[in-house]
């Protein structure tokens, strides 16, 4: 049975920096797309960060470039986001997502992946 959980999440400061964890279990992941996304109330589930073949493609959304960094661990089974210079348009729930058959040109598209996370709450505020 595949499991994503994700940790990390909390209550940070504008300009704070967070780093979300999201371990695998069931199978791995190593070549597979992974990525994070996340959603605000009342928003749609947007893409935030996604790589594929731990990391040989990785992409991020514009509004976080520059300031968020997706990495992997093959070893461990484990994504991460490093998440600096917070805004509090950052605030959302953060999910880690994982798919072993997603094609490249699919990864920005939540609804390309099979497996979720439970989600990780990000709330960036003073």
């Amino acid at each position: 049975q595949v499991q994503l959980v994700e940790s990390g999440g909390g209550l940070v400061q504008p300009g704070g920096s967070l780093r979300l964890s999201c371990v695998a279990s069931g199978r791995s992941f190593r070549d597979a797309g992974m990525g994070w996304f996340r959603q605000a109330p009342g928003k749609e589930r947007e893409f935030v960060a996604v790589s594929r073949r731990s990391g040989a493609v990785t992409r991020y959304a514009d509004s976080v470039k520059g300031r968020f960094t997706l990495s992997r661990d093959s070893a461990k089974n484990t994504m991460y986001l490093q998440l600096n210079s917070l805004k509090p348009e950052d605030t959302a729930v953060y999910y880690c997502a994982a798919d072993p058959a997603i094609i490249t040109s699919s990864l920005t598209n939540p609804g390309a992946y099979d497996y979720w996370g439970q989600g990780t709450q990000v709330t960036v505020s003073s």
